[in-house]
């Protein structure tokens, strides 16, 4: 796949991955209720694309996130999207990458991300991670992950293309305890959460490409395989879905 072509097609979506901003900050209070985040807290968004959550985050804990992302226009768009909502002095963009982060150990109360982890894996991303954790530091993170035990054939067959990594959302609790955590909560969110504002605009602006780039062999391999992507998750997306879980350092 031509990446370029890829990035060109997700430019500027609502969002990036599933999710929404009401299930950001729900997962936000439960990480909020352990009482192990302080005032302002430090924050790294690890992944941060465009920067929908690390905005939620600045403007609801009143801490600093830096946000990291090795897509330097995700980085552009975030940094203007702080400045024009007040929140520049709160929100660092930096290109970095979310394997091997620029910060020395216990630099963060919270580290979040989401729909990021898998470029690098659950557990891997999980212990790098736990050493820029303050003692008490939380990991809030969402991730793939089966929702039954007996997929579909053509789900299991595009993930384990995909992402062969991907397990069940106990064997995503037993990676996080093998790397340091303990599992305050999870949920899933809801099939919504894939379509309002991701796969319904990406659909919609496939259409328009496929129309736009009709001879073009390279835009025809993007977009054939982004449209199987949504039309397996129509189709089986009861079978997989992300979850956040809300993780502490143990």
């Amino acid at each position: 796949m031509d990446f370029a072509l890829f990035f060109e097609l997700h430019h500027d979506l609502p969002r990036q991955a599933p999710g929404s901003d009401a299930l950001t900050a729900q997962a936000l209070g439960i990480a909020a209720a352990t009482g192990l985040l302080p005032h302002a807290p430090a924050i790294l968004d690890a992944g941060c694309g465009p920067g929908r959550s690390a905005l939620l985050l600045a403007r609801e804990t009143g801490g600093r996130v830096a946000a990291i992302d090795l897509h330097r226009p995700f980085l552009d768009e975030l940094a203007a999207r702080a400045a024009s909502e007040g929140l520049a002095d709160r929100i660092q963009p930096l290109a970095a990458d979310m394997a091997a982060p620029p910060f020395p150990p216990g630099s963060f109360d919270l580290i979040w991300s989401e729909g990021a982890i898998y470029s690098i894996g659950f557990g891997a991303g999980l212990r790098v991670w736990r050493p820029l954790l303050k003692p008490a530091g939380l990991v809030v993170v969402t991730e793939c992950a089966w929702l039954t035990d007996s997929p579909p054939a053509e789900a299991l067959e595009f993930w384990t293309e995909a992402y062969p990594a991907m397990t069940t959302v106990e064997g995503n609790r037993r990676l996080a305890e093998e790397a340091g955590y303990r599992v305050i909560d999870a949920f899933t969110l809801p099939r919504e959460a894939w379509w309002n504002e991701y796969y319904a605009p990406l659909e919609a602006r496939i259409a328009a490409f496929r129309r736009r780039h009709a001879e073009d062999g390279a835009w025809a391999e993007v977009l054939d395989g982004s449209q199987r992507e949504i039309d397996l998750h129509r189709h089986h997306g009861d079978s997989y879905g992300y979850v956040f879980l809300i993780l502490a350092r143990s």
